[in-house]
């Protein structure tokens, strides 16, 4: 069955980095597109970070650019999402989307907190 496992989360001070992934499984990750969401608490989900299935082409959240970058390796059927300069108000869940044709699967999302 289809899978995005998310990992790499966990607490940084301000300023520190963290690296997430998103492991898929389940279907022709080579040709899907590739998404980062986030959810802070008691906010929307928001969109993060987006990826083509060749990398030829990202883009970001006003909020994020400069800091995050969104990478993939269709060998390892993996996405990545390098996350520097973190801010408090990068605390959020974050999870990875998957589109494949017009089927999207998510993730169950990794915790990222940034606090002193």
């Amino acid at each position: 069955q289809v899978q995005l496992v998310e990992s790499g989360g966990g607490l940084v001070q301000p300023g520190g980095s963290l690296r997430l992934s998103c492991a898929a499984s389940g279907f022709t990750f080579s040709n899907a597109l590739m998404r980062w969401y986030r959810q802070a608490p008691g906010k929307e989900r928001e969109f993060v970070a987006f990826i083509t299935s060749t990398s030829d082409r990202t883009n970001y959240a006003e909020s994020v650019k400069g800091r995050f970058t969104i990478s993939r390796d269709n060998a390892k059927n993996t996405v990545y999402l390098q996350m520097n300069t973190l801010k408090p108000d990068d605390t959020a869940v974050y999870y990875c989307k998957g589109q494949y044709f017009y089927t999207e699967y998510w993730g169950q999302g990794t915790q990222v907190t940034v606090s002193s």
